[in-house]
């Protein structure tokens, strides 16, 4: 996610559309601690925060209340680089923004319970994933499904939220797969496997049960992934599913891409500014990066999923034009999947087009090889 200066940041213009509608309970009786009805059983209001085009940003925009009655509201022109500020009331309605390209990077500041909602509409129907960041007096954090008991994942996460300052976070959907994250993090601290995936157009923001909150979000034209390539990397890697992962983990249906006793999965890592791929070693529960000239071992990492790629010859800065983007370097070159084989191992790498070479991490170091294989879209 990108670094959001909460000072010097302009307030993001926006078009709210309030419409009342009856919403079903978001979280009845949600725990034993007082967290009883995580949300209201009253009536709600739903906010639709949009974005205003390019064409139309210098025109007067309009709000319409929920009485039917339209102000016009005056817009200086929208830098679309700016960050969406939402101020949410201790009334657990959601103000609803566009969703992003499979991800919504934010920041919020906020004593306990900051719920964020994916939704096809804007509005609190099902089908609907909620996120629940510092709930039950900020010590867990939980996801939850069609407003309904019990909740689907839940992880312990003590002072995550604090009231004085913002604290980011990202929301990440690949086919079927929810995970969330700390800004700046590979790996996810809560994640979720929906058997009944959905399309997620629309992303709410609340906070409630005593907490009111400050948002800083990114529009949806500007989201990326917390460890993404490149904008021109991403729009040439497909469909790729990265899945966060830590300590040795593998989730499910992780591409095997070499072996050294057991299989090597094909993984990626954040490292000195750039995201590195390399091999996942279950045994070890690590992901080795080559980097430096070492063999960089990442306990946090991600690994891809769901792909079903080759590999093929290649050599020097011959790259294939289906080649999948994987990460890039700290200068913000891409890099791509490579593998060699080598004293009995076949050991899976970066390959980085402008040194002409694939660098695999092996003992504890950085190899070079000119001849090596590259991992292609199908």
């Amino acid at each position: 996610m990108a670094n959001i200066d909460p000072v010097a940041h302009r307030r993001y213009k926006e078009k709210k559309i309030v419409t009342n509608h009856a919403a079903a309970s978001t979280a009845a009786d949600a725990g034993d601690d007082g967290h009883v009805a995580e949300e209201h059983d009253a009536t709600a209001e739903a906010a639709v925060v949009e974005e205003a085009p390019l064409e139309r940003q210098q025109q007067p925009q309009t709000k319409l209340s929920s009485g039917g009655s339209v102000e016009t509201v005056s817009g200086a022109p929208i830098e679309r680089r700016d960050p969406i500020e939402l101020e949410t009331e201790d009334k657990l309605e959601y103000r609803f923004v566009p969703a992003g390209n499979g991800v919504v990077n934010f920041k919020v500041r906020a004593p306990n319970d900051a719920h964020i909602a994916l939704t096809t509409n804007p509005e609190e129907s099902d089908p609907m994933l909620e996120v629940f960041i510092g709930g039950w007096k900020n010590t867990k954090s939980v996801i939850r499904k069609n407003r309904t008991k019990p909740d689907v994942a839940e992880v312990e996460t003590p002072d995550i939220l604090n009231a004085g300052e913002f604290r980011g976070f990202w929301i990440r959907w690949q086919d079927n797969v929810i995970t969330v994250g700390n800004e700046g993090a590979a790996a996810a601290f809560l994640s979720y496997e929906n058997p009944e995936p959905f399309p997620i157009n629309c992303v709410g923001f609340c906070t409630g049960w005593g907490a009111t909150g400050s948002w800083l979000i990114e529009p949806a034209s500007e989201q990326a992934s917390p460890s993404a390539p490149t904008a021109a990397a991403l729009s040439a890697g497909g469909a790729a599913c990265w899945v966060a992962a830590a300590n040795g983990e593998i989730p499910p249906n992780a591409v095997v891409g070499g072996s050294d006793g057991e299989d090597m999965y094909i993984g990626r890592a954040q490292h000195e500014g750039g995201i590195i791929p390399g091999k996942v070693v279950a045994s070890h529960g690590v992901c080795y990066i080559a980097w430096g000239g070492a063999e960089n071992p990442k306990a946090e990492y991600e690994v891809l999923c769901d792909f079903g790629g080759e590999f093929v010859p290649a050599s020097g800065s011959d790259i294939p034009p289906t080649a999948l983007p994987a990460g890039e370097s700290e200068d913000g070159e891409p890099l791509f999947i490579g593998r060699v084989t080598h004293e009995g191992t076949v050991t899976v790498g970066k390959v980085q087009p402008s040194h002409g070479v694939c660098y695999i991490p092996y003992g504890g170091q950085e190899l070079a090889f000119a001849e090596y294989e590259i991992f292609v879209s199908p």
